[in-house]
């Protein structure tokens, strides 16, 4: 019986799969670090054979092709896919033996890209039907509870993706047992995922039953689709062409270390200067104009949907520890090169530390009653339309950089759902000389304090 290890990479909403025998494996959607995979075969001590590709993807940065280079595996990539590289072509319905207990089959399943194919592993020694189907690596099309987005190819394909989508998770449902496991790469907080996924396993006997690709009608279930699919972040512009362009093992060794001259000087010339550390201790003290993403958060998401792509980065953080987890982050979707890092805390970074005032929505509340204050409301547009407080202005965190402008004049209270994406706010809105407030409590005690809420724009 075929082991499944699971890699998961939480901040970006994916998993990766390492499967063996006890002697050989193959891997299925690597991430960039590639020593994670490395690692857990050293670990098991078998030999990586084949490393599978279910489609080029948006969201981060393969570690497929480097894996490949550096361990000898086939690297297998859909024949119709065009890359600039060597790569071992494969079709659908193309199986590839792995070991005489582990096969694979390739199975076409277009929807989130044209070319999108999930993989089922199956052992051809077993005598039954059911047990044939042991798993299938579904990428980005049958997700738990949802499928994977159709729209990240441009408008003018997304029709014709979502039908495909419909379809391909048809086709699995069909030609798959019941009881195969479902291992998707996304739908784990991935803004790959058309819809919330539900769950941390599933079966295709269990999708069959909870999955509305599965339970409802075409018209009905692409109509819905359609009409919730929300934003998604800006770097994923650039996944595609350096997928394609077959990526490199990143360089994480530790970047240049910059003192209190060169930091000012960054922020001079207009770079960013990103400080790692939680909310909480930034507020309490950090550089002036640099920005706050959190380690604690969805750093490389937010900081790859809002930098322009290519500007310079100061990493600083509490520890060299914190640091390299970061520039672990950043490397899984692109941003290679950090500039420069610092580590301590303020009096190591600047001479004159700024703070940042926090509060919650009852210190919110009790203040309209004594002056007049603005409220910004940096959610995405869908969550601000489901409820918002009333009089709050709407600015979604990832259109902050280029819509600072309309953010209202005066002293202005920021929120978001937890207090993460306001502290990112407010740090960028310090940076440009606005009084601000960061409002870090949960959007679910807005009301509680007395804070009218209206639903709608």
């Amino acid at each position: 019986m075929a082991t499944i290890i699971t890699i998961e990479t939480p901040t970006l909403g994916d998993r990766s799969y390492v499967v063996h025998d006890g002697a050989v494996a193959f891997v299925v959607d690597p991430q960039r670090d590639i020593d994670r995979v490395t690692a857990i075969l050293d670990e098991a001590g078998v030999t990586l054979k084949a490393v599978f590709e279910t489609h080029i993807h948006n969201d981060y940065v393969t570690g497929g092709y480097a894996l490949a280079h550096a361990t000898g595996a086939d690297y297998y990539v859909n024949a119709q896919d065009e890359v600039s590289f060597e790569r071992t072509p494969i079709v659908d319905n193309q199986v590839v033996e792995i070991s005489p207990t582990m096969s694979v089959r390739a199975i076409a399943t277009p929807g989130h890209t044209y070319t999108h194919l999930s993989y089922a592993l199956f052992d051809p020694t077993a005598d039954n039907d059911d047990a044939r189907g042991q798993a299938v690596f579904s990428g980005g099309s049958l997700l738990f509870g949802a499928t994977g987005r159709p729209d990240l190819l441009g408008a003018e394909h997304t029709h014709e993706l979502v039908k495909h989508q419909y379809n391909s998770a048809h086709r699995l449902a069909s030609e798959l047992p019941d009881g195969t496991e479902i291992m998707p790469t996304h739908g784990f907080g991935s803004f790959c995922s058309a819809t919330q996924t539900e769950g941390d396993e599933s079966t295709i006997g269990r999708e069959k039953r909870v999955n509305p690709v599965l339970t409802k009608d075409e018209a009905e279930w692409i109509e819905e689709i359609l009409a919730g699919l929300d934003v998604y972040p800006a770097y994923y512009a650039h996944m595609a062409p350096s997928n394609s362009a077959g990526p490199g093992e990143p360089d994480l060794a530790e970047p240049t270390r910059a003192d209190k001259d060169e930091i000012r000087a960054r922020l001079e010339q207009g770079e960013w200067v990103v400080d790692l550390r939680n909310r909480v201790a930034y507020a309490a003290g950090h550089v002036p104009g640099s920005f706050n993403f959190g380690i604690d958060g969805q750093i490389a998401t937010y900081i790859g949907w809002m930098i322009p792509w290519g500007t310079p980065l100061t990493l600083l953080g509490e520890s060299r520890e914190q640091v390299a987890e970061a520039q672990r982050e950043l490397v899984r979707i692109g941003i290679d090169h950090i500039a420069a890092s610092a580590t301590g805390g303020p009096a190591e970074w600047t001479d004159s530390p700024a703070t940042l005032q926090r509060a919650d929505f009852g210190d919110l509340s009790q203040v309209r009653h004594h002056r007049e204050v603005q409220i910004l409301d940096v959610r995405r547009a869908p969550e601000y339309a489901e409820a918002h407080i009333d009089g709050a202005v709407n600015i979604p965190l990832h259109d902050l950089i280029t819509r600072i402008d309309e953010a209202p004049q005066g002293e202005l209270w920021v929120h978001c759902l937890s207090g993460y994406r306001s502290s990112i706010a407010t740090s960028i809105l310090a940076a440009a000389g606005r009084t601000v407030v960061a409002v870090d409590d949960k959007f679910e005690n807005a009301e509680k304090s007395g804070l009218p809420l209206v639903s709608g724009k």
